[in-house]
């Protein structure tokens, strides 16, 4: 007969380790480029020593001259807090009790919920990655009350299930998560679960998240500190930015990476954008170039290159922008892979106090950290002028 210690010990001994490949293998490529690392991190903080410049100890000289004056290296330290990621699923008692008699039921069950925390996981877990570290998702452009539906200025961070945080000019507006249960991708709408006032401007966050996800990669092109220095007093901490508008290029892709080269010794391997803004850019290099270079980023994803270097779409990559990353500068902090949370008896799955439901909870402390911000490029306010065919699909009401 299948029990919740039969559970307890499948969570513990079956699914862990898979659930934790399966989160680290597809979430994406950028991610599984970026290495991971326990190293520098004290008690809650990562205190990280960050070398930039270069030893001034050097010099040239006549025979009898002094020899040039000892020049010790530069360093900054950088202090950031590990950051808590947690991915929780439920199952009711009843679900329980129904397949206990059926092992081959209770496994399905199992799967199941443990295939959605996967998907859950690797969502926000990219999405965090091209993120500033805020937790924001999307800014309320208008209501429509009638239809429980708000229209946002983009809907790519927002999904199906998601439980939602909004914040008005004076704080936080709901004592409870405002549920997603349908997305409009085309009109950049949803439809939300229960009754809530929404205002144009309002912002929306991941429930809970608020200012406490990883510091993402906008981080180093937004704000005035990084790491718990202020960017004025280290020019390095200012990462490279060409806002002009304009459409892509091979030329302008190049003259940003040849900057990065010259001026922050950075090896430009990865590159960032949209899918409209990828699409202009193949279409540009059928125009000017006769064969178009793919690439295997593995996990079955293929995509064009710049000169070699992949340029990978993502949804999580804001329109209008590119990134020009060197991944070998980015390091995951963690205090270990993911792991479920246990009780004082070591229990994972706990009853819900006052509900007839049972839940999991898996956990991960770690931090983003990039070694070189000055070494990594972003490309803004780009225009395409390609077509958009399915912009042009409204679903039916």
């Amino acid at each position: 007969m299948v029990t919740l210690q039969t559970a307890e010990n499948a969570l513990k001994s079956v699914y862990l380790g898979v659930v934790a490949d399966q989160i680290n293998i597809s979430t994406s490529p950028l991610f599984a480029k970026i290495k991971r690392s326990s190293k520098d991190i004290y008690g809650k903080e990562i205190v990280k020593a960050a070398p930039f410049g270069v030893n001034g100890g050097f010099g040239a000289g006549g025979e009898t001259d002094p020899l040039p004056v000892a020049g010790n290296n530069n360093y900054a330290q950088f202090r950031a807090t590990l950051k808590n990621l947690y991915g929780k699923f439920e199952i009711s008692d009843k679900a329980v009790r129904a397949s206990a008699s059926n092992a081959g039921a209770f496994v399905n069950l199992l799967a199941d919920e443990m295939e959605t925390l996967v998907k859950s996981c690797s969502f926000n877990l990219n999405r965090m990655l091209y993120g500033a570290g805020d937790g924001i998702v999307a800014t309320v452009n208008s209501v429509d009350t009638t239809k429980n539906e708000v229209t946002c200025d983009s809907v790519r961070n927002i999904v199906e299930g998601m439980m939602l945080d909004v914040y008005a000019s004076s704080g936080k507006s709901n004592t409870t998560p405002v549920r997603v249960v349908a997305v409009d991708r085309v009109a950049n709408k949803f439809k939300y679960e229960g009754t809530h006032t929404f205002a144009a401007e309002d912002k929306l966050y991941i429930q809970g998240s608020k200012d406490k996800e990883l510091t993402g990669i906008e981080a180093l092109f937004t704000g005035d500190t990084l790491y718990g220095l202020n960017k004025s007093d280290f020019y390095w901490l200012n990462s490279f930015q060409d806002k002009t508008a304009g459409e892509i290029s091979d030329l302008r892709i190049q003259a940003a990476i040849d900057f990065l080269e010259e001026n922050a010794d950075s090896k430009i391997n990865f590159i960032a954008t949209s899918r409209k803004i990828r699409r202009a850019y193949q279409e540009y290099l059928n125009i000017y170039r006769k064969n178009v270079d793919i690439v295997d980023l593995g996990n079955g994803i293929k995509t064009i290159t710049h000169n070699g270097i992949p340029v990978y779409a993502d949804r999580f990559v804001k329109e209008g922008d590119m990134y020009l990353l060197n991944t070998d500068d980015f390091t995951l902090y963690e205090l270990g892979d993911w792991s479920w949370i246990e009780d004082e008896a070591g229990r994972v799955i706990r009853q819900n106090a006052g509900y007839p439901t049972y839940s999991a909870t898996l956990v991960k402390y770690g931090e983003l950290i990039c070694d070189k911000p000055y070494g990594q490029g972003k490309i803004s306010n780009i225009s395409a002028s390609v077509n958009d065919p399915y912009k042009t699909y409204i679903p039916a009401e």
